[in-house]
């Protein structure tokens, strides 16, 4: 799909809550896909740019969007989903960022020769720096595989899985990744000020080093692993820190725990 083609291609979404609202922004913003239809009982806040309905109900008969993104709760899909399934059989590719609605599942209420993409991106979609990774059914063609691209990666980057099952570890390392994120520099200010640093002070330095750190292990030409050595000198500072974090018990093995428990329930969600 050329460029042109892909400004061009009428986009409906459903749903704009947080994510989906960071999404429309990310189109607007980009110029990807357009014009943009948004079926959303109550908007929050309405996105310059785009024409709202509050149900399917109310969208123009005439409307035939190259794609249909549902940016809804997971609980409310198989009720919401069903009225949209006539963009399906007319062609449009049916984009799901609803955590645990697999292609299978999504097959059941679109039909099973709808083109059906399934998504899952992360929270940092609303600044534009997400990370998504996606999955596409057999019927999605290779125009709307690019299109769906676009689309989500528009607020971020995308990667993308053949396997389905890889979705599981994918929402639990960078859909809910943010939250251990978050924990971290919550846990590293409470141990700064417990060491005698005002709390405003020691959030500000969790918040900045975190933030940094991240972004030099982003446009670094050496690995995570090769910048934590660079830092940590023998017998320094840091090296009795990571002696404690790197400990049997420690850091990495309450990570791989952790991972591993939010992956057993995103298979136990899909079922």
């Amino acid at each position: 799909m050329s460029r042109r083609r892909a400004r061009s291609a009428t986009v409906l979404l459903v749903g704009c809550g947080k994510m989906g609202s960071a999404l429309l922004a990310g189109w607007i913003k980009q110029r990807v896909g357009g014009p943009f239809h948004v079926v959303e009982p109550l908007p929050a806040r309405r996105v310059r740019g785009a024409r709202y309905y509050a149900s399917a109900d109310r969208l123009p008969r005439t409307l035939k969007p190259a794609a249909v993104a549902f940016a809804i709760k997971p609980q409310m899909f198989d009720a919401v989903v069903p009225p949209y399934r006539r963009f399906a059989e007319s062609g449009a590719v049916m984009l799901s960022i609803a955590a645990g609605k697999t292609l299978g599942g999504m097959a059941r209420l679109l039909g099973a020769d709808a083109a059906l993409v399934r998504a899952m991106p992360n929270t940092p979609a609303a600044i534009g720096r997400g990370m998504t990774v996606a999955c596409a059914g057999p019927a999605v063609s290779r125009p709307a595989r690019i299109l769906c691209g676009k689309l989500l990666g528009a607020v971020g980057e995308i990667a993308w899985v053949e396997d389905e099952a890889l979705l599981d570890p994918v929402t639990a390392v960078s859909g809910s990744g943010p939250a251990y994120v978050f924990l971290f520099i919550e846990c590293l200010a409470e141990a700064a000020a417990a060491q005698g640093l005002s709390p405003k002070l020691a959030r500000r330095l969790a918040i900045a080093t975190v933030a940094g750190a991240g972004e030099l292990a982003r446009v670094a030409k050496h690995g995570p692993a090769q910048l934590r050595e660079a830092v940590t000198s023998p017998g320094g500072t840091t090296r009795a820190a990571l002696d404690v974090l790197m400990a049997g018990n420690g850091f990495a093995r309450l990570i791989r725990d952790a991972v591993a428990a939010a992956t057993r329930r995103s298979r136990e969600l899909a079922q």
